[in-house]
């Protein structure tokens, strides 16, 4: 438990250190395989300009580079808060074994990081959300989902 407690600290002081100028929001993630750091990673919002750029697909995007590879099977990820909707889908899709996290969505949401209503949304039928989805050219678009799976050249992931 204590290397846990180590790479978990680690998440937390880059939340802490993260706060000086406008770097971006109290946000850490540290991606560890085999007991060694692969990637670190503060939140980077502000910074980049990318609403995308949380701390843990920051660090996702780092380990692929570092590992080269899409697929962080075998890695955990230790991340200073609970992941929101969107760091999720991207740990499921980056295959990462384990999620060890610190605050809860309900301490992000007392600071003022709610994604509840994302949660909401989802639940919803498209036509009811507050986003307008529309689908638009189905028989065009579905042709490339025609030739990806016929193509001998497709990798899954």
């Amino acid at each position: 438990m204590k290397e846990h407690e180590k790479f978990m600290r680690m998440a937390i002081e880059l939340s802490k250190q993260n706060l000086s100028g406008a770097a971006g929001g109290p946000f850490g993630a540290v991606v560890v395989k085999n007991g060694e750091v692969i990637a670190a990673s503060a939140n980077k919002v502000i910074q980049e300009n990318d609403p995308t750029a949380h701390a843990e697909v920051s660090a996702i995007r780092l380990a692929c580079q570092q590992l080269g590879t899409y697929d962080l099977t075998g890695c955990v990820i230790y991340t200073s808060c609970e992941p929101c909707p969107m760091c999720l889908g991207a740990l499921y899709w980056a295959h990462i074994d384990t999620i060890y996290y610190g605050n809860t969505k309900v301490d992000a949401a007392e600071i003022g990081f709610d994604d509840h209503f994302i949660y909401q949304e989802l639940e919803l039928p498209m036509h009811q959300r507050k986003l307008q989805i529309i689908q638009l050219l189905r028989d065009e678009a579905i042709s490339a989902f025609k030739l990806w799976a016929g193509s001998e050249s497709k990798k899954d992931y």
